[in-house]
């Protein structure tokens, strides 16, 4: 398996989000949805519309069993995530039980591969000429949580990490590097 990079910079996500709405809003959900909550390609792959949609609006959470441990995990579906669910799931009749990501070609969902490329064209289209790949879209989750203040126990426990120096690493955070890190309550 090939070493990917996270997206660091938000310009570049959102020159990524625009290129990919060129092509169809699945491609910009499958990328929002990714960048948005750390989940797996495969989990991400094997959605269903009634795992995300409530029938009229998007679920607040998404709830994931994982396979190795039997336990339900929760994601958030922020704003972002919501406001293109509400565009993709208008666009057509859905069933509850459909693929999010379907196939263009049946109702099967897109595979691995057509993800991949989904994802690595729309990278260089917008110039990133750095190695891109399907795990970029939870490294690009995690790089961007670490350095908004989340805890590394936590995207240690959301990437199933057994270790902190694993997650950092795998993020491609330096753990020399000093960086001032945003930690805003806002309350």
């Amino acid at each position: 398996m090939q070493f990917v990079n996270p997206i660091r910079d938000v310009k570049t996500i959102e020159a990524m989000k625009e290129e990919l709405r060129k092509h169809s809003v699945r491609d910009l959900l499958l990328f929002v949805l990714g960048i948005n909550t750390g989940i797996s390609l495969l989990d991400l792959l094997s959605l269903t519309v009634q795992d995300v949609w409530d029938g009229q609006n998007a679920k607040q959470f998404l709830y994931i069993k994982d396979e190795k441990t039997g336990e339900e995990k929760a994601y958030y579906l922020n704003h972002k995530i919501a406001e293109i669910l509400n565009e993709y799931l208008s666009s057509e009749d859905w069933k509850p039980e459909d693929y999010l990501f379907k196939s263009k070609k049946d109702c099967r969902p897109i595979t691995r591969q057509q993800a991949y490329r989904i994802i690595n064209h729309s990278a260089r289209e917008v110039g990133i000429s750095e190695k891109i790949g399907t795990h970029t879209l939870r490294k690009t989750f995690g790089y961007h949580a670490y350095y908004r203040g989340v805890a590394i126990s936590i995207l240690k426990s959301i990437l199933h990490h057994h270790s902190t120096a694993e997650t950092l690493k795998y993020l491609g955070i330096d753990k020399t590097e000093k960086r001032v890190i945003k930690v805003d309550v806002n309350l």
